[in-house]
């Protein structure tokens, strides 16, 4: 849970159920808590991914850097943020055989419905994750929130794990989150114009080695494309997965021969 104060009891619990809630999928899914449930929302962050094509609530950095690694991934097919442990009478029951304090509002002493990051549908099956520093995971009061989580999940047979900033490539998800600046990116009545040059950017990156800026110069002068165009159909191209990249590197823009 967040640690900025919002009024939590039993009306607001019923409202978010009558919302919806932590029900649906894909396009559908609203996530449990959303950024703006804060008044001081500290980093967080707001954006559409493709795999659902709706804006998912992200509530910090390494949320952020994760998400962009499991929304670019061919394994993942719903992605499910803030997901709750919805069953919250499971979820007591939990914390009382596991001799654990379930975490209470102080003012109103309702019970918090806990959630998990991040609920992944895969073609391998259901995945919990949990994003945390590692430095939390030296906090008695932290782990027993994670005991009850593992438990929950476990009784339901969905592998749940913990990832921490050991485990996310930075690197990759920030090539990824540059990718994403041309999501939207369109010139509007040539879309047949484009495709010829998209075409011939595939042709001069892997058949003639062309270097990413090369290719894109190119391109923008063969088909009297505005500057920066080029670049923004590269971007297309490989968050397509038309040309295979080396996300986990830094991109060398002008470098020839790194598009396999």
């Amino acid at each position: 849970m967040s640690k900025h104060r919002r009024v939590w009891n039993a009306n607001t619990y019923e409202r978010y159920i009558r919302e919806g809630r932590g029900r649906g999928s894909g396009s559908d899914y609203k996530p449990w808590i959303r950024v703006q449930d804060f008044a001081s929302q500290g980093v967080v962050s707001r954006v559409r991914g493709m795999t659902t094509g709706r804006v998912h609530h992200l509530m910090s950095n390494n949320e952020l850097a994760y998400f962009y690694i499991l929304d670019f991934s061919d394994n993942v097919t719903d992605i499910r943020e803030q997901y709750p442990l919805s069953d919250l009478e499971r979820a007591l029951k939990i914390a009382a055989t596991a001799d654990i304090k379930y975490p209470r509002d102080k003012v109103s002493g309702y019970p918090y419905v806990l959630t998990c990051d991040f609920m992944v549908t895969t073609v391998f099956g259901m995945k919990a994750r949990t994003v945390k520093l590692s430095s939390e995971l030296d906090n008695p009061r932290v782990l027993e929130k994670l005991e009850i989580e593992r438990r929950y999940w476990l009784e339901q047979g969905i592998d749940w794990k913990i990832v921490t900033e050991r485990e996310i490539s930075y690197q990759k998800a920030k090539n990824i989150e540059w990718l994403y600046t041309s999501f939207y990116f369109d010139v509007e009545g040539i879309p047949y114009k484009l495709k010829l040059a998209k075409a011939m950017m595939l042709k001069l990156l892997k058949e003639n080695g062309y270097s990413i800026v090369g290719a894109a110069l190119v391109v923008e002068r063969e088909f009297l494309l505005d500057a920066g165009t080029g670049l923004q159909l590269f971007k297309q191209l490989a968050l397509n997965k038309a040309i295979d990249i080396n996300l986990n590197e830094p991109l060398n823009l002008n470098a020839k021969g790194i598009v396999a």
